[in-house]
């Protein structure tokens, strides 16, 4: 999956279900900035295969994959050492970070990666450049990406400096309908039995998304905001007591990226209602990290009495 292009991925438009994975997914897509999504859930609710499928909407778009059992020096870069045994000089190495830049970068089972190169990864992210110093080598590049990861919360929690650097985060599950499990069961058959065939069914609507993704992307920087829509995502971070002012930041862009993907041409608080669901459950750090995708609900609800306030307010 590193930075390959396979020309048969299963199309992004055939996978059955999982609506809110997708639309973290294509946000990030919208607006690059905003850094990526945590799928937490179950084995075998396609999360790799609809991130593979994903890289296929935008042109030059490509995923590259961090293994959990990787190196620092696999991660960050190193010295090129056939190239100094042969020359004698010393030349550097790019490593995972350099080609993720402005690429996804997954992480499957992100929860297990080592605390080391989770501290690497906090600070390229943080910073958007990738700086190595070591063995005579002084080098540094871009590598800003959008992190994608996946964990299962029964293996273990993650740290809570890298879960608030993912801007949302989705639980997903299996489907729960017959006619929807016997759905995924023939299309995955019929995908494996001619992959090409598979996708030239799909190839009209994937082509209809990535166009919609195009024009989302340059009507992102047109979109307009009110005051009680700021006013309402500044009180939603108080009222859950969320940490800091970067899920302020994270929900006010989810809102604009979900707006921009309706064709919208200005901000509503239903936008704002449906990007709080995907910003804000892994934040609630009041609750236990199993409960807080089940606040969900509670989250909407509270987004309507808070901006009814906020417009009360205003008049």
């Amino acid at each position: 999956m590193d930075s390959i292009t396979h020309p048969y991925y299963f199309p992004f438009s055939a996978i059955v279900g999982q609506e809110k994975m997708k639309r973290a997914l294509l946000l990030n897509l919208i607006d690059p900035t905003l850094g990526g999504v945590l799928i937490l859930g179950e084995k075998g609710t396609a999360k790799s295969t609809i991130v593979r499928a994903l890289s296929q909407l935008l042109e030059g778009l490509s995923v590259v994959e961090l293994p959990i059992a990787t190196t620092e020096d696999k991660l960050v870069g190193s010295i090129d050492v056939e190239h100094a045994l042969s020359t004698g000089e010393l030349r550097f190495s790019p490593g995972i970070l350099a080609r993720a830049h402005k690429q996804i970068l997954y992480v499957d089972e992100v929860n297990l990666l080592e605390d080391y190169l989770v501290d690497i990864l906090l600070d390229v992210a943080a910073m958007g450049i990738n700086h190595i110093e070591r063995e005579g080598i002084s080098h540094s590049h871009p590598a800003r990406f959008t992190l994608v990861g996946t964990m299962n919360p029964e293996e273990g929690s993650l740290r809570p400096q890298l879960l608030d650097r993912f801007a949302l985060s989705v639980e997903v599950h299996g489907e729960r309908s017959v006619s929807d499990r016997c759905e995924v069961l023939q299309r995955r058959l019929d995908y494996e039995r001619d992959p090409q065939a598979f996708c030239a069914r799909y190839r009209e609507e994937e082509a209809v998304l990535a166009e919609r993704v195009r024009q989302a992307r340059l009507l992102l920087p047109q979109l307009r905001y009110t005051e009680p829509l700021l006013e309402l995502i500044a009180r939603l971070g108080i009222e859950l007591e969320v940490d800091g002012h970067r899920s302020d930041i994270m929900l006010l862009k989810a809102a604009l990226a979900t707006a921009a993907l309706e064709g919208a041409t200005e901000l509503s608080a239903e936008h704002v209602y449906t990007a709080a669901e995907l910003v804000l459950p892994h934040r609630l750090r009041r609750l236990p990290f199993e409960e807080r995708y089940f606040a969900a609900e509670d989250i909407r609800q509270l987004c309507e009495r808070l901006f009814q306030e906020c417009v009360t307010k205003l008049q």
